[in-house]
Order: structure tokens, then C-alpha cells, then sequence
């Protein structure tokens, strides 16, 4: 009986998103550019609860909770950037939306080699931004194991728990083929309330339980509130540097990133980051105090990664259920905005050849990326078995796409940056991320914790301003930049950027 009311849970949730989905899908995409952007028509509402239901995968109620109950206070830090990605956005909105509307740009890579006027600065971004993403589209499909398992009671083997989350998946990509990033935000709405809404319902009730039944702070122990710091094994720049990548490379996810070309205006835009900050506070703070919490139950350092279940247990097979409908939620927002974004970039930055007069060349091509990225992710999932491997390939990930944030920060907010300046920076970045992390996987002890990504950061910062000065811009790439820029300070009314001068 337990097994029907979990699995009978998650079918009435599909249900839901496909009927919402059925009876907004009447409106076919006019092109490739409304199908890559939604025709850049959401209001507020709907761009915030879309920058959380791909910020927060389902893995934040199953590996984010398990970091606490693991390290203690150290997990929040994905509160902390978290809400500094939210404040980030607001101030990314005016350059992004008034280029992307004026320019017809569709995605970050093609922000980036439009900014910067270079074929190969767009697809060095776009083939860094890949390939970072596609793990993560893979962890997305074997994510959901842990929740069919949990709802099958021991019917239901971690083999067939993977293969009921690739067909639950696969069936939901059908709608985000078919309607392209129109379909993702509509149904990050759906998805975004049961995951965050129904969510922090189920962990208020969670944490008023745990209070009550002696759970409480004063029994956690001591050495989980502490922080790295000097002479500790991690160092005492580890945590700067995990808030400060996860923050500045928030937006140089490209599932994220498109997110500022679907709104309808900057308005709406810097409305969303207003509104999603309170909520980001509100679901995290909750979630990783209930996990803080519960990480002084019995069996819960044992088996951490199972905490939001261990926990939700105490509420029978219905509560269970409901947690299990909150992490496929979350996890199938993430997975909707990878395949998208991956489909766009490859189609737009890689395939523009395919373009007719109606973009209907572009549009076929991407709805077959998404197939075929759908595809190679269920079989990724499948081969990868436990997925060991592919979790630090994922965390590598965070080393790597933070490496696109000079070239995207600077070419946003300063008009001397060259394409030599943004290719050196990517390329040399990246490069001294990746030699980092094979040789210092956590933090590094010589530059006292530092971690590999921002390491990699600092060089290709220093090497993008250095070769901003060294390599100038041509005068007629002066004049088109500022061109650029000119249209933010007229469209927005703001004071101009810094100049190629400065």
C-alpha cells in the first residue's frame, strides 16, 4: 500500500505539469529566437520562481542537507551565494535584456561573441559552458534513484529506481522539445511552488517536531558550528572561495543565464531578484536548519544523504511521498533548463547554418538536440552506474564554468575588453582550474585553502586586464562597443560604465 501512495503521489504531480503544459502549448513558437527565449514575455512571478527551480535542483534536499548534517555549519554556505547571485542579477539586468531585445541575442554564448565581435569567442564560451553542463544533466536523471527507491520500500532495486527516472524524465522532455524554453518557465512555475511552496511546508512541520522531541540546536555538537580557519585542514580561504565561486559562477551557467533573456523587461527582471532573495532566505535557511537538526537523530549520521527522507519518515508514507514529489520537482526544473540550454547553444552557436528566413531550420535542429542531449543523458545515466565518478566530474564543473566569469563581468560592465583579452583569460583560466584540481581536489594548502576554480579565477582575471591594456581595441571596435553601451545608458537612463579609457 505505502508503494501506491508514493508512486500515486508523483503521477498526479506529473498529471498536473502536463495539463498546465497541454493547455498552454496552443501558441507555437514564431521562430527560433522565441523558441530559444519564450519571446521574451515573463513578467516578475514567473522569472523568479524559474531562477530558483533551476538554481535549487533536487539535489539541495539530498546532497546540500547531507553537507550539513556531514560539516556542520559550512553547509549554509549556499545560502550565502544564493543570495549573492540574487543581488548579481539585478545589477546583470540592464546590459543583458537591453542587448539581448536590440541585438536578437539568444543565448550567453552568443551575448559573449557579440559583445566581443568573435566566432571563437562565442564557441570557446559555449564548449565550456557544454561541457560543464552535460554531468550535471546526467546526475539530474540518476538523482531521482534515491527517491523511487525511497518511495518503493524496499520493492524497487537502485537499477530499476535509474531506469524509472530516466523514463520519468525522458516523458517530460517531450513538452520541453516541443515548446522550448516557453515550456520550461510555465512549468518551473508548477514545479517551483510544489518543490519550494509544498516544500517549506513539509520542513516547517519537520522542524516543529524535531524541537519538541528534543532535537534541538544545543545537542548538536560543538565542532559543527565551527568554520575553517587558520592551521585547519581545509584553510582559512576555503570558505571565501566556495561562497565566491558558486556566486560569480552562478551566472555563468548558460541554463541560468537565459533566464535574463525570457523576462519582458529590466523591470521585471530586477523584480524577480527582489522577490527571489526572501525566498531563497526563507526555503534554505529552513531546509539546512532542519537538517542541523535532524543530524543528531539516530541512523542520521550513518546514512546523511538520506536525511530528508529519514526525517519525513516520522510523517508516514504520505509525508514520504510529498517529500519525494518535492525533489523530483526541483530536480526536473534543472534538468528542463540543461536540456534546453544545451540544445540552443549548440543550435544557435554551432549550427547557424541551418537558419532559414523563418528560423524554422533553427528551431528543427534544436528540438533534435534536445532529443539527441536527452538521449546521451539517459544512457550517461545508466552506464555511469553509481554515479561516483560523475560526482567529481560535476564538482570539477564548478571549477571550470566560473572561468567564463571575467569575460562575461567585465565585457558587461567595462568597454575596453578585447577578444584577445576574453579568449587568453577563458583559455588560461580554465586551463590552470583544471591542472589545480587534479592536483588539489578540495583546497589548496599553499595559498591557505584556496580552491582550485578560484585560483583559476584570479590568473584569468589578471590576464583578461593585462591584455585588455596590451591588446587594445581597434578604433572601430571602440566605436562599436560604445555603441553598445550607449544603448543601456539611453534605454536605462543610467550613468555610462566604466570607458575604454579607464
Amino acid at each position: 500500500m505505502n508503494i501506491v501512495i508514493g508512486y500515486g503521489l508523483v503521477a498526479v504531480f506529473l498529471i498536473l505539469v502536463v495539463v498546465v503544459l497541454e493547455k498552454t502549448s496552443k501558441r507555437p513558437a514564431s521562430g527560433f529566437s522565441d523558441y530559444a527565449t519564450g519571446g521574451r514575455s515573463f513578467g516578475s512571478w514567473f522569472q523568479a520562481m524559474s531562477f530558483m527551480n533551476t538554481w535549487l535542483p533536487g539535489s539541495i534536499f539530498v546532497a546540500f542537507a547531507a553537507g550539513v548534517v556531514a560539516g556542520g555549519a559550512i553547509g549554509f554556505y549556499v545560502l550565502l551565494y544564493s543570495l549573492l547571485a540574487a543581488m548579481i542579477m539585478f545589477f546583470m539586468a540592464g546590459p543583458v535584456h537591453v542587448w539581448g531585445v536590440k541585438f536578437d541575442l539568444r543565448t550567453q554564448a552568443d551575448l559573449l561573441g557579440f559583445r566581443y565581435q568573435s566566432r571563437a569567442v562565442r564557441r570557446t564560451a559555449a564548449v565550456i559552458g557544454l561541457a560543464c553542463m552535460f554531468p550535471w544533466a546526467i546526475l539530474g536523471f540518476q538523482s531521482l534513484s534515491l527517491v523511487f527507491q525511497t518511495l518503493g520500500y524496499g520493492s524497487v532495486s537502485a537499477l530499476a529506481a535509474i531506469v524509472i527516472s530516466i523514463v520519468v524524465l525522458a516523458f517530460r522532455q517531450i513538452w520541453t522539445v516541443r515548446m522550448g524554453m516557453r515550456g520550461v518557465v510555465v512549468s518551473d512555475m508548477i514545479q517551483g511552488i510544489v518543490a519550494y511552496g509544498l516544500g517549506f511546508v513539509v520542513i516547517l512541520g519537520m522542524i516543529s517536531w524535531l524541537i519538541p522531541n528534543g532535537y534541538t540546536l544545543d545537542q548538536v555538537p560543538a565542532e559543527a558550528f565551527s568554520l575553517p580557519g587558520p592551521g585547519s585542514e581545509l584553510g582559512p580561504l576555503y570558505l571565501m572561495s566556495i561562497v565566491g565561486t558558486g556566486a560569480i559562477g552562478g551566472w555563468c551557467w548558460p541554463d541560468i543565464f537565459v533566464r535574463l533573456f525570457t523576462a519582458r523587461s529590466v523591470s521585471a527582471i530586477k523584480k524577480s531578484a527582489a522577490l527571489a532573495a526572501p525566498m531563497l532566505m526563507a526555503f534554505c535557511s529552513a531546509l539546512l536548519v532542519m537538517a542541523l537538526l535532524a543530524s543528531t537523530m539516530p541512523g542520521v549520521q550513518e546514512d546523511p544523504i538520506s536525511v530528508w527522507f529519514t526525517v519525513t519518515a516520522i510523517g508516514g508514507p504520505v509525508l514520504v511521498g510529498f517529500a519525494g514529489v518535492c525533489v523530483i520537482a526541483a530536480t526536473m526544473g534543472n534538468v528542463d533548463a540543461l536540456i534546453q540550454a544545451s540544445s540552443a547553444q549548440i543550435t544557435n552557436d554551432f549550427g547557424r547554418e541551418t537558419a532559414t528566413a523563418d528560423g524554422v531550420g533553427e528551431t528543427s535542429l534544436a528540438k533534435w538536440g534536445a532529443v539527441i542531449i536527452t538521449a546521451l543523458a539517459a544512457v550517461g545515466a545508466l552506464l555511469w552506474g553509481d554515479g561516483a565518478g560523475l560526482n567529481t566530474l560535476a564538482i570539477v564543473s564548478y571549477a571550470g564554468i566560473v572561468q567564463l566569469a571575467p569575460t562575461l563581468y567585465f565585457g558587461l560592465f567595462w568597454r575596453r575588453g578585447s577578444s584577445a583579452a576574453a579568449l587568453a583569460s577563458m583559455i588560461s583560466g580554465f586551463a590552470v582550474a583544471a591542472l589545480l584540481q587534479v592536483l588539489y581536489p578540495t583546497s589548496i594548502p599553499w595559498l591557505a585553502g584556496m580552491t582550485s576554480g578560484m585560483a583559476g579565477l584570479i590568473v584569468n582575471a589578471l590576464v583578461y586586464i593585462g591584455c585588455a591594456y596590451l591588446v587594445p581595441q581597434s578604433k572601430s571596435e571602440s566605436e562599436r562597443v560604445n555603441t553598445m553601451f550607449d544603448a543601456v545608458t539611453a534605454s536605462l537612463g543610467t550613468a555610462k560604465p566604466l570607458s575604454s579609457a579607464q
